[in-house]
């Protein structure tokens, strides 16, 4: 697993330095340390930074930039529904990792262990799902048919994300243009909202897939527009 600009992840606070807040992120079974500037913590004046962070709470940020060693934070610019996203996915996590000791006993620590010297568990157990290759090498075809029993058996919240967009041309054959710019998206529903304004929605059970998904759309949908000569642009909520 490699960390991206534009990820949002789950952050433990270390510290507060001066006006800065440095966490801890997971990465592959260690921790790298990541850095949130005050402007990035909340909109407007804080008064008190603890009013929002202290040592040892769980935070959702997003990468704004990474520079070598360097990963620079904000817990403002993360959404309610990307915090709620990744707090579900934290606590299906913990509960994977608990599955796990129950089903492989003194086994688990060696196994969790080897999974997460590459990716989270979270991912790894959800890929089993479709493909459970990788998991029967680890624990045997045995026990991954029982961790995968309890795995798929688990409620699991579908997550939504939407955006805004606007698709606006004074060329004749406008409406034509626009239906064509917005045609070939099967997964991902189109509604018209107004004059030039559309949304566009995709749901999936896993977070960062869904939001993954709806940016490869609005890139190709911005290709698409500028090919035509169709004004486009993303509206901020």
């Amino acid at each position: 697993m490699e960390l991206e600009e534009g990820d949002v992840v789950l952050c433990t606070v270390d510290r507060i330095v001066g006006t800065n807040v440095f966490v801890r992120i997971p990465l592959n079974g260690n921790e790298v340390e990541g850095s949130i500037i005050t402007s990035e913590i909340a909109p407007g004046r804080i008064r008190n930074l603890r009013d929002y962070v202290v040592p040892k709470k769980k935070i959702v940020c997003k990468i704004l930039r990474i520079s070598g060693d360097r990963i620079d934070l904000s817990l403002r610019r993360v959404t309610q529904k990307e915090q709620k996203a990744v707090m579900e996915e934290y606590k299906l996590e913990r509960s994977y990792t608990n599955m796990i000791k129950t089903v492989l006993k003194e086994d688990a620590n060696k196994v969790l262990e080897e999974i997460t010297k590459t990716e989270r568990l979270y991912d790894f157990l959800e890929e089993a799902k479709s493909d459970s290759s990788k998991l029967e090498k680890l624990v045997g075809k045995e026990n991954a048919k029982k961790v995968l029993e309890i795995v798929t058996s688990q409620k699991k919240k579908n997550f939504i994300i939407k955006k805004e967009i606007s698709l606006k041309t004074s060329k004749p054959d406008g409406l034509e243009l626009i239906k064509k710019i917005l045609s070939g998206f099967k997964d991902i529903e189109i509604k018209y909202l107004s004059s030039g304004h559309y949304s566009l929605k995709f749901e999936s059970s896993d977070a960062k897939s869904a939001d993954n998904q709806l940016k490869a759309a609005i890139v190709e949908i911005e290709k698409s527009a500028k090919k035509q000569s169709v004004d486009f642009s993303i509206l901020e909520k």
